[in-house]
């Protein structure tokens, strides 16, 4: 596994301090109706040019509804190469529970 699995707390305090990549892999319907502030939606990432542009030092949170989906996703940025990955636990369901 070349990305990290992070706990809510562990990921409020990346949010709060550095400048990062938050995606959301959840359904179009479940993002539009609440997510982390900054979010950007998976459908609307440009994958090609989003792995060819962007810094492999960036850091990538990404989550999904319960934590479980949004490991594959960070495995998937991995093995292209982003060194920063993180998948937060617990996901979004989590999340709404912690805030």
């Amino acid at each position: 596994m070349s990305f990290n699995r992070i706990s809510i707390k562990d990921a409020k305090d990346l949010i709060s301090k550095d400048d990062l990549i938050l995606i959301d892999i959840r359904d179009y319907n479940s993002f539009k109706n609440g997510h982390i502030d900054n979010a950007i939606h998976v459908e609307d990432l440009d994958f090609q040019n989003f792995l060819r542009e962007k810094d492999k030092n960036d850091k990538i949170l990404i989550y999904c509804y319960h934590g479980n989906s949004s490991q594959s996703a960070a495995n998937f940025f991995s093995q292209h190469g982003f060194k920063n990955v993180f998948s937060m636990d617990e996901g979004y369901e989590g999340w709404l529970i912690e805030n």
